[in-house]
């Protein structure tokens, strides 16, 4: 086994040298290196050694109750006394207030160290922008502090059987009470539906009125339903049963039952999708980090494995590590560059989430990070598994348990395909037009200095004028996708070569910006031909 190692003065050079995350206000580089670093040594040391084991074990419904594997509630509780659910909450309700920047940092170091635990705590944040949003006075008082203090946390209850991608098919039920309103209804594949880490659960669920105006999304709202009520007996929402996985074996995805459970409104009656997607795209963020994070992982271990493994000889008749093979170097040079661009992609995301870039941005980032990571995570690990060969097929380095834990990201939180459509449709007219101008001026400001993404961006404008007014969108919108995570890809790239000399390692850096440049080309002519013939 290749112990993990977070990646600290690569994640900060993203930020600092190719995202530019010292143009937010009140940015403090010494503070954040700090915060990255004090995670970084808690993952390492506390969270890590727990992957393996718990993939191993995984977790068990007992009367009622799932039970997490050995050693995750003592890592959690030692997660919550430091004060990590909070990072991001402002101070002023008892939380650091660091920036999106800071808190992605960290979501990826977590999930490369263990995804299952982070994949439990990880909706901790987007519950709290929640409540923020959208809550009254009342429900920020009772619910953000348990939040906050790592005594409460989040799931969030969307899907259901017959209704996964359209949420239109939604049939749980919100019904009005003499004292509130009664939930009752069934969902699944939900991400810590119950375990026995934290002391309470809030569920944020989405429910059928019959009171709320309109048909479909429209007649959804927004609740949260507590796991404990006021008298500290339990609520009537249970876990029926845990999913058995390909991966994430140590992370409880539950069938859950509301059985006419007590729940409370949050947002307007009718508008509970508005309200639902302020968790969701930070979500949606949140996952594509895990692609870089198992991109990363996937290729240190290859690396390492590669850089020792004596295999063959040179000309000369000498013996030559792995890695010095042609094919196998070609390989790490990939996954490496996906990780490397992947993050840099994220942190140009996070950092257009804090409002430093041009407005609607951040809506058109969200997708194309959310999509060309997650990939890339699957791709890294597929290549490390090549890479090891008989080994990265056995269990021993554990690459194919990244592979199995990294696959899920591109269904969850909204499948790549239903990203691509939503780009190549609505987000091309969102705000006139806004969201899309937006992406294209970035991609623009790039472009002079390299010939392919000129090309790129030429082609892009084709097909973004022909989809407008397109009556079939959908038919080239996996391709459009390709082309725009390649545009942004590419786009960073140029900024991480640009800046290698703040790198830690330069001249790597500038071989790889030479390897993505060799595939830029080739991978630019492929899409051409799909959307254009």
């Amino acid at each position: 086994m290749i112990p993990f190692a977070a990646q600290v003065e690569d994640i900060l050079f993203s930020l600092e040298h190719v995202a530019g995350v010292s143009r937010l206000p009140d940015w403090d580089a010494d503070l954040a290196r700090e915060i990255i670093q004090h995670f970084a040594a808690f993952a390492e040391a506390e969270i890590a050694p727990l992957d393996e084991p718990g993939d191993a074990q995984g977790c068990r419904l007992e009367h009622g109750r799932v039970r997490m594997p050995d050693g995750f509630g003592a890592a959690y509780r030692a997660y919550a006394e430091q004060g990590w659910p909070g990072l991001g909450a402002p101070a002023d309700i008892g939380g650091q207030g660091m920036p999106a920047p800071v808190q992605g940092a960290v979501s990826e170091i977590f999930t490369g160290a263990c995804h299952a635990l982070q994949m439990v705590v990880g909706l901790v944040p987007g519950a709290i922008r929640t409540l923020l949003a959208h809550g009254t006075p009342d429900q920020q008082a009772r619910y953000l502090g348990p939040l906050i203090d790592g005594s409460c946390l989040a799931t969030m209850a969307l899907t259901e059987p017959g209704a996964g991608s359209d949420l239109s098919g939604i049939r749980t039920r919100g019904t009005r009470a003499d004292d509130g309103w009664r939930l009752s209804g069934e969902k699944i594949f939900i991400s810590g539906g119950d375990q026995d880490m934290s002391e309470r659960i809030l569920h944020l669920v989405l429910a059928r009125t019959d009171t709320a105006p309109g048909k479909g999304t429209r007649g959804l709202s927004l609740f949260l339903c507590p796991s404990h009520l006021p008298d500290g007996s339990r609520n009537s929402a249970r876990a029926a049963r845990i999913e058995e996985k390909m991966g994430l074996h140590a992370s409880p995805t539950c069938q859950m039952v509301f059985d006419t459970a007590h729940a409370e409104l949050i947002g307007a009656e009718g508008e509970g999708l508005k309200a639902m997607f302020t968790m969701m795209n930070h979500a949606r963020m949140d996952v594509a980090l895990q692609g870089v994070a198992h991109a990363a992982r996937a290729a240190q271990i290859a690396r390492a494995y590669a850089a020792e493994r004596v295999q063959g000889r040179d000309a000369g008749g000498q013996p030559v590590t792995l890695d010095r093979h042609p094919d196998v170097a070609r390989m790490l040079r990939e996954q490496q560059a996906l990780a490397i661009g992947g993050r840099a992609m994220c942190h140009l995301a996070l950092v257009a989430l804090e409002g430093v870039e041009a407005p609607g941005l951040i809506d058109f980032l969200t997708p194309i990070c959310k999509v060309f990571c997650t990939e890339a995570g699957i791709r890294s690990a597929d290549l490390g598994i090549q890479v090891l060969g008989g080994y990265g097929y056995c269990r021993e380095y554990r690459v194919e348990q990244t592979l199995r834990d990294a696959r899920i990201c591109a269904i969850y939180e909204g499948a790549n395909g239903i990203h691509a459509l939503t780009l190549a449709t609505r987000l091309l007219q969102q705000r006139g037009g806004a969201c899309a101008d937006a992406f294209e001026a970035l991609i623009e400001a790039e472009a002079p200095a390299a010939a392919h993404l000129a090309e790129a961006l030429a082609l892009w404008r084709r097909t973004r004028a022909r989809l407008v007014s397109d009556d079939h969108p959908a038919e080239a919108a996996h391709e459009f996708m390709r082309l725009a995570g390649l545009m942004l890809y590419q786009a960073m790239w140029l900024r991480i070569e640009t800046a290698s000399a703040h790198a830690p390692d330069p001249d790597h850096l500038r071989d790889l910006a030479a390897h993505v440049r060799r595939g830029a080309a080739a991978d630019l002519r492929a899409i051409a031909v799909m959307l254009e013939g």
